[in-house]
């Protein structure tokens, strides 16, 4: 595995303004989000914040991890800007369902019973 390019480390801290962390505590990497029914210009946003919201127009739920792979952002730094975005009333968020230890069994289970009915 190679380094992180020392440029790309530079820019995140320049995007985030040398935030680390998202300034919400409830922002996680399986947190749903969702842009707020809004026709407000987004050209005072800067580009990734922008794509962000342009990313998330369409409608569905999708989770923190799913944005930064599509617009190929590193988490912690799509998880600072959602926080942002939040804060300025552009996304909402939905913290994703939990389930049951005994559900993640059962579904463990059917994935196991699937693969050996493959093999």
């Amino acid at each position: 595995m190679s380094a992180p390019d020392e440029g790309s480390l530079v820019r995140s801290y320049v995007i985030t303004g040398g935030r680390a962390k998202p300034s919400r505590a409830d922002i996680d990497v399986i947190t749903l989000i969702k842009a707020t029914p809004s026709n407000e210009p987004l050209h005072r946003l800067n580009r990734e914040k922008r794509a962000i919201v342009e990313l998330c127009r369409g409608g569905a739920l999708m989770t923190v991890a799913e944005a930064a792979g599509y617009l190929n952002l590193s988490v912690a730094l799509t998880k600072v800007l959602v926080a942002d975005l939040v804060d300025e009333q552009l996304l909402t968020t939905r913290t994703a369902p939990t389930s049951t230890p005994a559900t993640d069994r059962t579904l463990l289970e059917e994935v196991l019973n699937g693969l050996r009915a493959r093999l």
